[in-house]
This record gives structure tokens, C-alpha cells and sequence, in this order.
């Protein structure tokens, strides 16, 4: 499926009329802040509805990273019908969350707005089968029914059957998937798509009928999309380049939030418990306590280590994501420049580095938690 061009501008009039009343912050008086030691009120665009996904901006708000650095953050909850960039592009929101097809694709068609600290490092998207399919790799997808969400999600999956010289439009059926793995289960495809932190936890909270017992890892077959060399680059917080091109108290503002943000994940990485129950306290969590600890347990892998310092644009993966965005058609050509900037993030890291943050995590280990039935 390819993105429909014009849907980013039809939706974001609607957005910005949907947000505004809480999304206050993209006003001149409030990025310009306060003379008189009051704090600067930000408002933040996620993709989607709060879980650990998003833990660490949770955490700096709720622990008071944000407020160290002079900010007041009201974080907007996302969905489906939501396009963060043509939130933040409307002004209703300051800064957002965004994968980076889904970030380039709105810019490439006239909204500027830039990546200013790439906060993933590696992507959390699968494909996972039953173990007795026989999928043991992507060539084995050839002829089978693969489940896939769409909406921008199936980049990875295509790149993947095309470089193994698979035709998605012939080779393979692809199957409207909900976000949920109760297609895989019920028989009704061969492989769903799932995120490592989220629907993969899904199918092992669930109860394996045969069994009486939860369903186990080793009852599944995993495609890894970094394994393959297809994936691509996500969530990242994006801002808005006019800007921080015209607004020096904006671009202060930037450097601002991006310290408190990338302490709270610091802050995730070392007390991943705190951060679950961060979300836990959101309104609404998204899945019980047991499922957000698996996704808080996931998603550290997915910024940890960060060698380069935590939300430096690695090159190399950055040109993979926009190579497989030009050769799948979804993107017509490659960025123009501009598309992400570091002077933030490395200015941030620098404040972080002269408190003696480890903005590294190169001696991090993943944990382990435990599956609870549910999530619960």
C-alpha cells in the first residue's frame, strides 16, 4: 500500500481544530518563555495512545526532568486518525513523535518540518509465524497469506519480500491485519506483523488451547526486519524547522525538551520500573501492568546501547530507511537537506554529559520480566 498524498493536508486542518484547545504551546509568547522564573509551556504530539513506547517523555514529565529545565509539557495522546506532523506543522503542538517515513512523507509534500534527535536506534517490527509453518526465513513467505496493518506500517515487510526476490502483488497475499494477533491464532493467516513490544507480548499472554498453558516463545518463528537489512527508522522527535530557523527562544526551547526527554530515558534504562508505572498512571494506559513491563523490557533494547549518545542520527541506518523510501515509491526522491539536524541533540547531550549522565548505555544488558496471562 502506498500513502495517499493528499490525505496529510485534508487532515490536518481537522487535526489542528481537534488539538488546539489542549495543544496551547505553539504560541511566540510561549516559546519565548518567561522573565520571571515561571515555566514555558510545551505541548508534545504522540503517535499513538500512552504505553512504554513513549515511557521516557512519561518519565521526564512525571519525575520532573521537564520542570528542571524550565518546562511545562502537556503530552496529547495519538491514534490512528492522528498525523503528528501536520499537528506540529499547524502549530498545535511544538514538538512530536514520529516513525521516519511518516515524518518524510508529510514533509516531502510541503511541511517543513526536521528530526532533532532520533531516539530509536533500531526498529522493533516482525513477522511472526507458528513454529510448525515452516517460515523459518523470508523466502518461506513465498505463496503463503501474510498478515500486514498497512496505514505505512508494511514498508519493512515489502522491502523484505522484494529484496529476496519476492513480488508482494504476486508471490504472496497480503492480508488486512487488525492490531491484535487473533488472525495468527485462529489459523486465518500464516504470519502476522507485530511489534516486539507489544503484539509479539500479545500471543504470549494468551492461553495455547492444546495446552491449558501460556503460549511459549519457542512455539513461534520471529523475521526480524534488522536481521534482513530492511529496516527502517522510528519513533524520533520531530520540530518544526521554520521555526527553529526564525525563533532562537523556540530552538532553546528544543534543546530544552530534547535534555529532559532523552534524561527520562535515561532514567527508563536504569529504573525500568518507574517508567512502567509512569504509564500505568496515564489516563489511559494502554494494556495492564504485567504487558507494559514486557514493552518497557523491549523498547530499551531498541535506544540501548546508543553509541554515537543517545538520539544521534545513526548515517548508515538513516540512508537505509531513505533507500528503501525511494525504491518502494514511498518517497518520489530522497530528502532535501534539512530533513534531520544534530546541532540539537548534541547540544542537549553536552548539558547531559556536564552532569555526568551516561548518554551511552554501552554496558546495558535487556532484563527479563515475566509474561502474566492478559498482560495483567
Amino acid at each position: 500500500m502506498k500513502p495517499k498524498p493528499k490525505m496529510w493536508r485534508l487532515l490536518a486542518v481537522l487535526l489542528a481544530l481537534a488539538t488546539f484547545a489542549v495543544a496551547c504551546g505553539g504560541s511566540d509568547d510561549a516559546a519565548g518563555g518567561s522573565d520571571d522564573g515561571e515555566l514555558t509551556p510545551v505541548t508534545l504530539q504522540l503517535q499513538w495512545v500512552p504505553q512504554s513506547q513513549f515511557a521516557g517523555y512519561f518519565a521526564a514529565r512525571d519525575l520532573g526532568f521537564y520542570e528542571d529545565v524550565g518546562l511545562d509539557v502537556t503530552i496529547v495522546d495519538g491514534g490512528l486518525d492522528i498525523v503528528p506532523a501536520t499537528v506540529l506543522d499547524s502549530g498545535a503542538s511544538d514538538f512530536a513523535i514520529s516513525w521516519v517515513p511518516r515524518g518524510l512523507v508529510p514533509r516531502e509534500e510541503g511541511l517543513n518540518i526536521t528530526n532533532i534527535a532520533q531516539v530509536f536506534q533500531r526498529s522493533g517490527t516482525l513477522q511472526v509465524s507458528f513454529a510448525d509453518s515452516g517460515i523459518d526465513s523470508v523466502d518461506d513467505l513465498a505463496g503463503t497469506n501474510v498478515g500486514n496493518w498497512g496505514f505505512g506500517n508494511e514498508f519493512e515487510l515489502v522491502a523484505g519480500l522484494r529484496k529476496n526476490g519476492i513480488d508482494p502483488a504476486s508471490d504472496v497475499t497480503m492480508v488486512g491485519q487488525d492490531f491484535n494477533m487473533t488472525a495468527l491464532i485462529n489459523g486465518d493467516i500464516d504470519t502476522a506483523q507485530a511489534m516486539i513490544y507489544n503484539e509479539y507480548a500479545m500471543v504470549l499472554e494468551t492461553v495455547n488451547a492444546d495446552t491449558g498453558e501460556l503460549y511459549q516463545p519457542e512455539d513461534f518463528n520471529i523475521i526480524d526486519w534488522n536481521d534482513v537489512g530492511t529496516a527502517m527508522l522510528q519513533d524520533a522527535i520531530w520540530a518544526d524547522a521554520d521555526r527553529l530557523d526564525d525563533d532562537e527562544a523556540y530552538r532553546e526551547m528544543a534543546v530544552k525538551f530534547v535534555e529532559g526527554s532523552l534524561r527520562g530515558w535515561i532514567h527508563c534504562r536504569d529504573n525500568p520500573q518507574d517508567c512502567v508505572e509512569a504509564i500505568l498512571a496515564a489516563e489511559p494506559p494502554f494494556g495492564g501492568p504485567g504487558h507494559q513491563a514486557w514493552m518497557m523490557n523491549e523498547i530499551n533494547p531498541l535506544v540501548w546501547p546508543s553509541p554515537q549518545g543517545v538520539g544521534v542520527m545513526d548515517p548508515v541506518l538513516w540512508q537505509q530507511t531513505v533507500d528503501i523510501a525511494t525504491a518502494e515509491g514511498i518517497l518520489t526522491s530522497a530528502p532535501t537537506d534539512g530533513a534531520f539536524r544534530t546541532d540539537i541533540v548534541k547540544e542537549a547531550i553536552a548539558n547531559l554529559e556536564a552532569d555526568g549522565v551516561d548518554v551511552n548505555g554501552n554496558d546495558f544488558v535487556k532484563g527479563t520480566v515475566e509474561v502474566t496471562e492478559g498482560g495483567n
